[in-house]
């Protein structure tokens, strides 16, 4: 591998690590935040009862968790973005808020990239499972 490849590799590990940590700081803010008493008026509102708020705000903390794990980054991104996309749906369609929509929609996308750029650590731990 040449010095300019060695360097891009080193850059794009770089940018993923700093886009896992901002991630995890929001999620582990957002996880709280369900837990607390914020939201209870909203998840009202969705009418699925507040189990709903405990169960998004645990998966948040534990996918912020796995941001900064090594070999649970991807596996962890993969479950985020499927939260934001039940968020996304929710905000769509249950509420009918297309703004509410934006952030989960954008959280989705940036968890989706670092999925992607993880895509080793996933296949990693998924033949762990094969053995």
């Amino acid at each position: 591998m040449s010095d300019a490849a060695r360097t891009n590799v080193n850059v794009g590990h770089l940018a993923l690590w700093v886009l896992q940590v901002l991630l995890a700081a929001y999620f582990v803010y957002s996880g709280v935040s369900l837990l607390g008493d914020d939201f209870v008026g909203k998840f009202d509102r969705i009418g699925s009862g507040q189990w709903l708020r405990y169960v998004t705000g645990v998966l948040e903390l534990a996918g912020a968790l796995g941001l900064l794990v090594p070999r649970l980054c991807g596996l962890a991104a993969l479950g985020l973005v499927g939260v934001m996309a039940g968020a996304v749906v929710t905000e769509l369609f249950v509420l009918g808020d297309t703004e509410g929509a934006v952030l989960p929609a954008l959280l989705l996308v940036l968890a989706a990239a670092v999925a992607l750029g993880r895509r080793d650590t996933v296949r990693a731990v998924l033949q762990s499972f094969g053995k």
